[in-house]
Formats: structure tokens, sequence, C-alpha cells
């Protein structure tokens, strides 16, 4: 297998192809193409084909890898999406992330590439379409983003988490798919928290809210019910940037399951305090 930077490299290249076909797309695209998995839960040709796209190419990257995707245009022999925990090598894969928000042209969305290894992330790639911004990291080797200048040159720069504490703190608190489930919880967070935190956003996209915590650009991020696919790759970029990733039980091993905190590490603790008294209180 190549060294985890220069897979780096090429997997960023493959998401900005992807996401320039996405672009493309956005141009002529109509909702009538939409198509509802679940309720508020919409897909379209456009996910599809960028899926299509990255996983040939990835193909080529790491011949020897499984797959994990959103949309399932892999799978195993059984019918079944392969595990991080029992597969060597598994590519995860959102190629589009954020697809409410495209349908309605409203930013972010990207594409989400995340490589794991047995148990640990060790490659992750998050291109934001929109916005142009591509941030990377590889384990170890800290996180990254590339910005693409006037004369289309590339600018990179490394990515740091902020120094915010609570009383400061601009948090991300989603709202998943799962409403019925979510919904008690989330009223109690923002109860908790608004007013008693610099604000509270809502992004649309759990790869870029992992990402903007990685830029400092947030302080926090909390959302369960979501997909390994939705956070595995801006995962692995919060730390490599210095800051923690958790689940919703305060656990540093969270790539099985459906929830996720990150934050900048100052404002941690205080999450998840938060979240155990919402959860419990329902």
């Amino acid at each position: 297998m190549k060294d985890l930077e220069t897979i780096t490299r090429l997997v960023c290249q493959v998401a900005r192809e992807a996401g320039a076909y996405i672009r493309k797309e956005r141009a002529s695209f109509s909702v009538d193409k939409v198509e509802r998995k679940h309720a508020h839960d919409y897909v379209s040709y456009v996910d599809k084909g960028s899926e299509t796209f990255i996983v040939s190419k990835l193909r080529e990257i790491v011949p020897e890898a499984g797959f994990i995707t959103e949309e399932g245009t892999t799978k195993m022999e059984d019918g079944s999406a392969p595990s991080p925990q029992t597969s060597e090598l598994t590519w995860v894969v959102d190629p589009l992330d954020g697809t409410t928000n495209f349908i309605h042209g409203y930013a972010p969305y990207a594409v989400s590439i995340a490589l794991c290894k047995g148990r640990e992330i060790v490659v992750g790639v998050v291109y934001e379409i929109v916005s142009d911004e591509c941030f990377y990291a590889w384990q170890g080797g800290g996180a990254w983003i590339d910005v693409r200048g006037k004369k289309d040159d590339v600018r990179c720069e490394p990515l740091h988490v902020g120094k915010s504490k609570i009383n400061d703190a601009l948090l991300c608190l989603q709202l998943p798919y799962n409403s019925d489930a979510y919904k008690p919880v989330i009223k109690r967070l923002i109860d908790h928290f608004y007013g008693n935190v610099g604000s509270i956003r809502m992004i649309g996209s759990a790869a870029i809210a992992l990402c903007y915590v990685a830029a400092g650009r947030l302080d926090a991020y909390a959302e369960r019910y979501i997909g390994q696919w939705d956070y595995m790759a801006g995962a692995l970029i919060v730390k490599e940037a210095g800051g923690r990733v958790t689940n919703y039980d305060g656990e540093d091993y969270f790539m099985e399951g459906d929830s996720v905190v990150a934050t900048n590490g100052v404002v941690h603790q205080a999450l998840l305090d938060a979240v155990r008294v919402a959860q419990n209180a329902c």
C-alpha cells in the first residue's frame, strides 16, 4: 500500500473531481429527480453518480480495500457492507453529504471519504463543493486545508481547533432525520445552551460541521442518528487538528455507533454533561 500522505493527496483529487461533477449537475438540477429514502431523507441520481465515480477511482488507489458507502453501490458477496472492525482496509464514502442542502441550492454540501485500517481511521478527506475548500488529514500527519486562489493556485494551510470556553463557544447542534426519537433531546440541548454560549448553529452537513470544528470556525458539534459515512473523515480531521471526538457516552471508540461529539477539547465535558442530562430526561 502507498504511504498515507500519498493516498491522502490522491483522494483529495478524487474528491475534487466528484465535486466538479456535483457542481455541474447542480446547475441544471430539478427536484423532480429526487427520491425519498425515508421521511425527510433524500437521494438523487447525483448522489449515486458521484458514488459510482468515487468508488471506481478509490479502487485504483488501494485495490485491496473494501467499502462502506451511503448509497450502497458496493456491497460484500452476502449483500452486507464490511465493518471497519473486521475489514483490514475499508473506504467509508459519503458521495454527497448535505443532500437536502444540495437540493435547495443551500451551502454547504460536500464529498466525504475516509480510509480505515481495522479500528483506526488513517485517512480523511472532505471537499466542500460551493466554497471549493478541501479539508484533509492522515494519521499522524496533522490536519490541513487547501483553498484555490483567484489564479487557480492552491494555498495549503494547517488546521487548528479553537480555544473558546463554553460561555463564548459557537456550537453546532444538528437536526438528524430521525426527528421522533431525537426531538426531545435536541429541545433540551437548545434550552440548556441558548443564551449560555456564544451562539448555536445548524449547518446541514455533518462532514462540514466536523471540519469547521477542526478549523476553529465552530467550537463544538453534536449529532445522533447519523451514519459512519457522515462523520468518519471529519472525525480524523478534528483529532489531527488537536480536537477531541467521542460518542454521546463519552467513549473514544465511536466508529460503529450513530452519535458523535466533536469539540476543541475545552468544551467537551460540558457538552457531554448536557447530552447525558438531556438523554436521561427523555
